[in-house]
């Protein structure tokens, strides 16, 4: 199933504080589990999404050179918490703070990914709003493919370098 095109609809899909989403994929990235949680607030049954790509809900405001962080930092056996905006299968968004983890095996290789979402706080994700808004700003300014996420994570670092910080310390001290 490849996901039709949809339209944001600025409407945003809520959920609990105390819920969490959880999703797992293969080493692709597809999904291998979802929970209920998951399945409800992104609006797809357990048989529609299992399978399918986990950028299946990449929300278009959504830098691509954060993914790519993300997935370099996974590939590499590490953690990585991050704020993803993600778009239901109607077009409404949700912001999440993400858990993710490489799940390993009983020799301690990668066999796929494990990602636990709560509700962030807002105040947060208007912080965050702004620097994924220059972020894909630059990412089209040079173009989505590897031009643009190159600038676009050149920019982000240097921004990370200037305060003093790291991707993880930045992420915590919103």
């Amino acid at each position: 199933m490849s996901r039709p095109i949809v339209t944001p609809t600025g409407r945003e899909s809520r959920f609990d504080t105390e819920e969490i989403i959880v999703s797992k994929t293969d080493l692709q990235g597809r999904i291998t589990y979802a929970n209920d949680v998951f399945l409800r607030v992104a609006g797809f049954s357990e048989e529609e999404i299992l399978g399918q790509p986990h950028n299946i809900i990449r929300h278009p405001d959504m830098p691509h050179s954060v993914f790519k962080l993300l997935w370099d930092t996974l590939q590499t056996g590490e953690e990585i918490f991050a704020y993803v905006i993600n778009m239901a299968r109607n077009g409404d968004h949700y912001w999440v703070f993400a858990h993710v983890t490489p799940s390993f095996d009983a020799s301690g290789a990668i066999t796929g990914y494990h990602s636990n979402r709560r509700k962030p706080d807002p105040e947060q994700v208007e912080k965050v709003k702004t620097i994924y808004s220059k972020l894909c700003e630059i990412e089209a300014a040079e173009g989505r493919l590897k031009d643009g996420m190159a600038a676009a994570i050149v920019y982000l670092q240097n921004a990370l370098k200037s305060q003093g910080t790291t991707y993880d310390r930045f992420v915590f001290a919103l």
